[in-house]
C-alpha cells in the first residue's frame, strides 16, 4: 500500500510539473517558431531566430534590462539593511513593546500590496519620486518577510558568541557585523533569491509609478510591446518573453545547488 501511495505522489508531482511548466514550453517554441507553425505544433518546421530580431528591434529592451537590473539591486540593498537592523533588533535588543511591535510588523504580510497602490501612489508623488526607479523600490523596502527571516536567523545564533565580541570589546553594531551578519550569509542568499524573483516579475506597481522607457523596467515594456494596438504576433511576443524571463532562468540553472543549499541551511536555522 505504501508502495502504491509512493507511486501516486511521483505521478501526482509530474503532472504538475508537466502543468507548470507547459506554458513556458510552448514560449521556447513559439519564439522559435513561425506563427502558424507554433500553433499548429508543426514539428518538422524549422527553426529560425528571426522572431528574437524583430522583438529586439520593436522596443528598448536594453534599456529596460538595465531598469531592472538597477530596480532589483536597489531594492535588495535597502532591503538587507532594513532587515538586517530590524531583525537584529527583534530578536537581541530588549526594549519595551517588542513583542507588540514584532506582531505588527507581522500583520504587513496580511495586507495585499495592491491594497496600499493609493496611499503608496500618493506617498510617492508627495516625495517627488514619481516615475522613477526609487520610487518604483522605495514601498518594497521593508519587507516584514525579510525582518522574520533575519530575527529567526539571528536566534539561532549562540549567545556565547555574542557574549565573547562583547567581551573583545564589541559594540552593538560590530556585534552585528562581525558576529551575526557572517552567520546569517545562506539565509541572505536565500532572502535575494526570492527579493530578485519577485520584483523582476512585478508588474502593477512599476505601470502604475512609471511613465518612460528611461524608467521602465522589462514587465512593462513587455506588456507594452505585446499591447493588440500593436498587433499580437505570439512569436514575436513570446521571443520578447524569452528574454526577459532568461537571465532568471540561466541564473537558476548556473547556482541551482548553491539556491537548494541556502534554502536548505535557512530551514534549518
Amino acid at each position: 500500500m505504501s508502495s502504491l501511495s509512493r507511486y501516486i505522489e511521483t505521478a501526482g508531482a509530474l503532472l504538475l510539473a508537466v502543468i507548470w511548466i507547459s506554458p513556458l514550453v510552448f514560449a521556447f517554441w513559439a519564439a522559435f517558431h513561425s506563427t502558424s507553425d507554433a500553433v499548429n505544433f508543426n514539428l518538422t518546421s524549422a527553426w529560425t531566430l528571426d522572431n528574437f530580431r524583430t522583438a529586439w528591434d520593436g522596443a528598448p529592451w536594453l534599456r529596460y534590462f538595465l531598469n531592472t537590473f538597477i530596480l532589483v539591486t536597489v531594492i535588495l540593498i535597502g532591503q538587507f539593511f532594513v532587515t538586517t537592523l530590524a531583525g537584529f533588533a527583534f530578536a537581541k535588543v530588549q526594549f519595551p513593546g517588542r513583542d507588540v511591535v514584532f506582531i505588527l510588523v507581522l500583520m504587513q504580510l496580511f495586507i495585499l500590496p495592491e491594497v496600499l497602490i493609493v496611499e503608496n501612489y500618493a506617498m510617492v508623488s508627495r516625495l517627488g519620486l514619481f516615475d522613477s526607479i526609487l520610487g518604483v523600490g522605495m514601498p518594497y523596502m521593508a519587507s516584514a518577510f525579510g525582518i522574520f527571516l533575519m530575527r529567526q536567523a539571528f536566534k539561532g545564533v549562540p549567545i556565547e558568541l555574542h557574549e565573547a565580541a562583547r567581551v573583545e570589546g564589541c559594540g552593538w553594531f560590530g556585534i552585528l557585523w562581525r558576529v551575526y551578519v557572517p552567520l546569517a550569509r545562506p539565509t541572505y542568499l536565500a532572502y535575494a533569491l526570492v527579493s530578485v524573483s519577485t520584483h523582476w516579475n512585478n508588474f502593477l506597481w512599476p505601470l502604475i509609478v512609471t511613465n518612460s522607457p528611461d524608467t521602465r523596467p522589462l514587465t512593462v515594456g513587455l506588456s507594452i510591446f505585446g499591447a493588440p494596438e500593436n498587433g499580437v504576433d505570439i512569436s514575436v511576443i513570446s521571443a520578447a518573453t524569452m528574454m526577459s524571463v532568461a537571465p532568471l532562468l540561466i541564473a537558476f540553472l548556473v547556482f541551482q545547488r548553491q539556491f537548494v543549499q541556502a534554502f536548505l541551511r535557512a530551514g534549518i536555522k
